[in-house]
């Protein structure tokens, strides 16, 4: 009887070491690896100011807690501060994070970033817009060109060979405003428009209010709008309505805002994207890339003009 006791103690010791033992192995992986619950992504858009940008981060925030990894979002007060979104880039790579998300503001600005992050063994996804850097692991989002043709595309078909037309860009050296516009410019040439005025509004409604009022002053006749984004569609329906034309204006993104205004006419479209899915994929494709699974060069994200006659179906799936 006075042997059991030592029986328990035993029994006891060795389940504890066994425990022990699993929980070491939940720790790590047989590579030594670190489990997907400590896995930190961090996600650096153009903003946070903007309802496009608030999906995108809902998107990545999703596929985080989906995925069970820690995400944080990052965003400067505007697109246009470009250097503050830089710094928020060199913040992550220094608190070693072990995927970056980027949508930069300006391409050509973060080619010294990106390659420190290489450096540190950081892999880097690109989202919603694309750079000219070899060592990106992928470029998740529209094909920019391509829905700003969509744009010009049905902008020209609600108008007759000859109309003026502005163009209304986001801030200078944006690529994917630059994409968007240049490919509107190129459906709107080829159906006869006169491109009247081509002008920066920093992806702002108030700049972009601004902007038509100006090209109103010269050019009384203007006969429609497109603009690099929802928010600047918005702010030329501002300057239209101020002047008391009433002209079709097309935007791009597909948001809240912008969708209620072409359910009530007062836009006439904008090409819609995903932007809700362009942030849940780029953190699942940052955790695919962190486990070393093989992802694409590039995935595409779909995109669809619109209109009043579609634009009640929209509202729901956004919302």
């Amino acid at each position: 009887m006075k042997k059991m006791p030592i029986v328990i103690f035993i029994l006891c010791f060795s389940i504890l070491t066994l425990l022990g033992c699993s929980n070491q192995a939940n720790e790590t992986n047989a590579s030594g690896e670190k489990k997907t619950g400590d896995l930190k992504i961090q996600v650096v858009l153009k903003t946070l100011s903007h309802p496009y940008w608030k999906s995108v981060e809902a998107g990545a925030k999703k596929a985080g807690e989906d995925l069970g990894v820690s995400v944080e979002v990052n965003g400067p007060p505007s697109e246009a501060d470009v250097i503050d979104q830089v710094n928020m880039m060199d913040n992550a790579i220094s608190q070693g994070v072990d995927a970056l998300v980027v949508s930069p503001s300006q391409p050509s600005t973060v080619s010294n970033v990106f390659d420190l992050a290489k450096s540190s063994n950081i892999p880097v996804l690109l989202v919603d817009t694309d750079a000219d850097w070899k060592d990106k692991v992928s470029f998740i989002g529209t094909d920019n060109y391509s829905a700003g043709k969509e744009g010009g595309k049905y902008l020209a078909s609600l108008l007759k060979k000859g109309d003026k037309v502005a163009l209304v860009e986001g801030a200078k050296g944006n690529l994917a405003s630059d994409e968007r516009i240049k490919g509107a410019k190129e459906e709107l040439k080829k159906a006869g428009m006169n491109i009247v005025a081509q002008q920066p509004a920093d992806s702002d409604k108030f700049k972009a209010a601004g902007v038509i009022d100006a090209v109103l002053q010269n050019h009384r006749d203007l006969a429609g709008v497109f603009a690099a984004n929802d928010d600047m569609a918005i702010g030329a329906l501002s300057a239209t309505n101020q002047a008391k034309i009433n002209i079709p204006i097309v935007g791009l993104n597909g948001g809240d805002e912008a969708t209620k205004l072409i359910s009530e006419g007062k836009l006439a479209a904008s090409v819609a994207q995903s932007p809700y899915d362009i942030g849940y994929m780029g953190v699942e494709n940052a955790v695919k890339t962190i486990k070393g699974e093989k992802i694409e060069k590039r995935i595409p994200t779909p995109i669809k003009v619109v209109t009043k006659e579609n634009a009640e179906e929209h509202l729901k799936e956004i919302q």
